[in-house]
């Protein structure tokens, strides 16, 4: 992480000459002079960051060398303060010739000259020590990872030698590997195991490989542990070893000595006419699969080759020249989790029933992980089962055991691997998820928007930061690193979540390395010199007038008192970039906000502040506004000066009538929205004053547009609206909702439609489906509302041929839809609700092929099931709301004329709401909905269940 630290303060200095900033000689000098000592250490401190762990001397360096990046950074930050308060207010900012092209303030540049030479001086210190440290530490340097990973892998050797009593879970997996071993192809095969760290992958796959069956098939097998630090000739000889020994043949003479290319031919000519299986364990990256895929024949002899990984990439990329067979790796299901548990734990005796729930706490935080599991159980099994004090402690501090205790280390070490893995940024990135509570869903916008407040996603060009702010995302989910929580109807994943063992790893890492400070408790210790600060629960633990004067975010999670900026930290937070005061109890804006120069990232959401202060705009470096789910309806014109906004989120929702419906409110829109330039999300403006004409041409301005929300459009307005889109080539979602459920959308004009528009939401009476609509190949998802169309619309939209989610309320008068054969071929979420006038929906074969969830509401007209049902082969859920009895009665499993069209779906219920609840019935013997279980022929009252639609 000083690696990270340095980084950033290398491209927070680059300006000042990239720009020819005109600043005092001193200082010049002093910059100079840091910028070339940073420099010299940065290629050091990649292997640094990663050796501290082993030696504490260089541990108390690496940190030294993080303090003075810290401290080197607050020094400048302050000082373009300073100068921009001294110029004009805060009309100048970054970049920094703009702030210094008009120094006035000669004393403020020679206390930085005074202040950058006493760093500098730190900084000599430091560098003379690292010159000290260096011969020991090159000597070290080749060792550093074979040392530790022949360490690690003595005890990756345990997981080999488990007896079948520590095994559990593992026959349906070893059954499925076995039979993609022993069948298949003629040809070479790959065979991938991947999933978390401690998931069980080596313990698994050496089941397989001691079968009976797989031993008889293949001769020769051969067992390759592949180390973290890689040498290709070093794992080619391991391989030959491997192989002479498994059919008792000496190693040909002067193996040793031979170069990569030799050994590869030596492999390769052993193997050339045998019936072979290979299995590298613990595969790191794909170089390492490179070096032996040209050495391992491919004939067609049968051969198999098994890979085991952490790394999703890796998995695929090993198999991809045969069959793709991977296997992804999944944690324990909750009961063989507390079978293994308590047979480890109380040695085979029932767990007492004083202690079920506090092991009910600790086997939760485990999340069927196997090693997690073993390794604390063991631990407990030490435990005096008298002392419920003992395991109450592990219950609520299971992260101090794991740090403190020698029997967890291989844990600790197993879990840390992967982190240990990551390149810097990514390691910034990762220890970022700290912050949140546990068991938190983090949303995978708000992740997003906060690294780039906070300048942990660096530039690339022909991307956005947020596009390359995605591939980190993507690039911990294939380490198995984060988890996904949920996903939406067309795919994209909502929310994420991190293992509860490996965030306690990295608040520890976070702590030792003074990335963050989680407060939840009042006897909590915070660091001298906090940078982030994520306080859980109540502001009481927060100490009253704390000066936090280097603190760059603030977090708030589940806090009941109103917070106070002033009150908590009177000296102010000059240099804060990160607000989130997410569902705080906030009817006001805190004024205080105005003075955060350097502010990247406010969020209000879910508050009940109504009003924005006009000094909004001089928060000159603010990047998101998130005021979602609050009262704000209206923006001062301040808000215009915000160049630098890429997204501005405005909403409210209102409950309109029964059954948990809901509308959405924006706010008014401005007549110089065009001003915003770096917008990329704007949602929502509400379009019914006058002069909004003129608004809608303004949009057309916004060309980095990627998601536009637009209320309350009126049909004059269609026009310039339509003209605008055209310019909006980047635009990805767009929603438009009419002022009224019969106001016309005239959205007729639009010749030139945004072409990678994924996602389209309109609402309001159309007439005529827009004849753009079918031409948006990159289309995934559609709604039509209150659409009042003349003619069926399922003609022109079933060939729309990336459609995965489509809903359609009062689309048209229609009194049967028929879904043809061939058509709407990737659709998988079909919603179809309030036609008053449809009596009849035909399905034809081949039609919808990828259809799983069906949903039908509202439509009172309607008394049969869709027939052509049964066609629908993959489809797993049929739901119907506020429904004709005479319909749900044809759905019984006896009797019922419909049932045999919908008796090959999983799932299938109808539900109505009466008295402020919904009564749901099932359809077959046994349901489980939103946790409420229902029999066949019950009704339960589900108040958690909720239709598709939301009006």
């Amino acid at each position: 992480m000083a690696e990270s630290a340095v980084t950033f303060l290398l491209n927070k200095i680059s300006p000042f000459f990239e720009n020819r900033v005109q600043l005092l000689r001193g200082v010049r000098e002093e910059l100079v002079y840091l910028k070339g000592e940073l420099e010299r250490m940065k290629a050091f401190l990649r292997d640094a960051d990663v050796m501290e762990e082993s030696d504490d001397e260089l541990k108390v360096w690496v940190k030294q060398v993080r303090d003075v990046a810290h401290d080197a950074e607050d020094l400048l930050d302050e000082f373009a303060v300073l100068q921009a308060h001294n110029n004009h207010g805060y009309e100048l900012y970054f970049p920094f010739n703009r702030l210094s092209s008009t120094v006035k303030n000669l004393k403020a540049q020679y206390r930085v000259a005074w202040q950058l030479r006493s760093i500098n001086t730190q900084i000599q210190h430091i560098f003379a020590a690292y010159k000290r440290l260096l011969p020991k530490l090159n000597a070290a340097k080749g060792s550093m990872f074979t040392n530790s990973g022949d360490t690690w892998h003595d005890r990756r050797g345990d997981a080999l030698l488990l007896d079948n009593t520590d095994v559990v879970g593992i026959d349906k997996p070893k059954q499925k590997l076995v039979s993609w071993l022993v069948k298949g192809g003629s040809g070479r095969e790959v065979v991938s195991v991947t999933g978390m760290g401690g998931i069980g992958k080596t313990t698994l796959v050496k089941k397989v490989y001691d079968d009976v069956k797989v031993k008889k098939h293949f001769k020769p097998h051969a067992w390759i542990t592949v180390s973290q630090s890689f040498q290709a000739e070093d794992l080619l000889k391991d391989i030959i070893h491997k192989l002479f020994y498994a059919i008792r043949r000496p190693v040909p003479e002067g193996v040793d000595d031979k170069n990569s290319n030799e050994l590869k031919a030596i492999i390769k000519n052993f193997l050339q006419k045998r019936k072979y299986l290979i299995v590298l364990d613990d595969v790191w990256h794909t170089n390492e699969w490179e070096t032996v895929k040209y050495v391992l024949p491919t004939g067609n002899f049968g051969s198999r080759v098994m890979v085991t990984t952490r790394k999703a990439d890796v998995a695929f990329t090993s198999c991809s020249e045969s069959k793709c067979k991977v296997y992804h790796l999944k944690p324990l299901p909750a009961d063989k989790s507390w079978n293994l548990f308590t047979r480890k734990a109380f040695q085979g005796k029932p767990c007492p029933p004083y202690l079920y729930e506090k092991c009910k706490c600790i086997l939760k935080k485990c999340e069927g992980l196997p090693l997690a599991i073993v390794a604390i159980s063991g631990v407990l099994a030490t435990k005096d089962t008298r002392r419920i004090d003992e395991w109450d402690f592990i219950c609520h501090s299971l992260g101090a055991e794991i740090h403190g205790n020698d029997k967890l280390e291989d844990l600790k070490k197993v879990l840390s691997l992967s982190f240990n893995d990551l390149p810097y940024y990514l390691k910034a990135c990762f220890l970022y998820l700290s912050i949140f509570p546990e068991g938190y869903l983090i949303q995978r916008m708000r992740l997003i928007r906060l690294w780039i407040a906070e300048g942990f996603v660096e530039a690339i060009q022909g991307k956005t930061l947020e596009e390359v702010a995605e591939d980190y995302l993507k690039e911990l989910l294939n380490r198995n690193l984060i988890l996904v929580g949920n996903t939406t109807s067309d795919g994209r994943v909502k929310t994420y979540r991190i293992h509860d063992l490996l965030r306690e790893i990295i608040i520890s890492k976070s702590r030792d390395q003074n990335f963050a400070a989680i407060v939840k408790e009042q006897s909590a210790i915070w660091p001298d010199r906090v940078r982030r600060l994520s306080i859980h629960n109540s502001l009481q633990t927060v100490q009253a007038k704390r000066s936090v004067p280097q603190l760059r975010s603030l977090f708030l999670f589940g806090v009941v008192a109103r917070p106070s900026i002033q009150k908590y930290f009177p000296s102010g937070l000059r240099l804060l970039k990160v607000l989130d005061l997410e569902a705080a109890p906030l009817k006001m804006f805190p004024r205080e906000i105005l003075d955060l120069f350097y502010l990247s990232y406010l969020s209000l959401r879910k508050t009940q502040v109504k009003f924005i202060p006009r000094g909004i705009g001089n928060l000159q470096n603010l990047l998101t506004l998130d005021l979602k789910k609050t009262n704000v309806t209206e923006l001062p014109l301040e808000i215009l000066k915000l160049e630098k906004l890429c997204h501005l989120l405005v909403y409210r929702l209102k409950i309109e009538s029964y059954a948990h419906f809901y509308s959405k409110s924006g706010f008014k829109a401005l007549s110089s929205l065009g001003d915003l330039q770096s917008l990329q999300k704007l949602c929502f403006i509400e379009a019914n004053d006058h002069g909004c004409g003129m608004t809608m041409r303004e949009l057309g301005k916004l060309k980095n547009l990627r998601r536009l929300g637009i209320m309350k459009l009126r049909k004059q307005d269609g026009l310039a609206l339509c003209l605008s889109l055209e310019h909006l080539t980047k635009l990805r979602a767009f929603s438009v909702k009419s002022t009224r459920e019969n106001e016309i959308l005239d959205l007729q004009h639009l010749s030139s439609p945004p072409q990678f528009l994924e996602r389209l939401y309109l609402t309001g009476r159309l007439e005529e489906l827009p004849n753009w609509i079918p031409s948006l190949n990159s289309l995934v998802k559609l709604f039509l509302k209150w659409s009042w169309l003349k003619d069926d619309p399922l003609v022109c939209l079933q060939g729309l041929p990336n459609l995965v989610h489509l809903e359609l309320l009062h689309a048209c008068d229609s009194d049967m839809l028929s879904f043809k054969s061939g058509g709407f071929k990737k659709l998988k979420v079909l919603g179809l609700d309030k036609f008053d006038n449809l009596r009849c929906v035909k399905v034809e074969e081949g039609a919808m092929p990828c259809l799983e969830k069906l949903t039908i509401q509202r439509c009172k007209s309607m008394k049969r099931v869709p027939s052509g049902v049964k066609h629908l082969s993959k489809l797993k859920l049929l739901e119907f709301f506020e429904m004709p009895s005479e319909l749900i009665l044809k759905l019984r499993p006896n009797g019922g004329e419909d049932y045999g069209e919908v008796k090959h779906v999983p799932d299938v219920y109808s539900a109505c709401w009466r008295d402020g609840g919904w009564d749901v019935y099932s359809i077959e013997s046994f349901k489980e909905i939103k946790n409420a279980t229902l029999q066949a022929g019950t009704v339960r009252r589900c108040h958690e269940l909720r239709p598709l639609w939301k009006v």
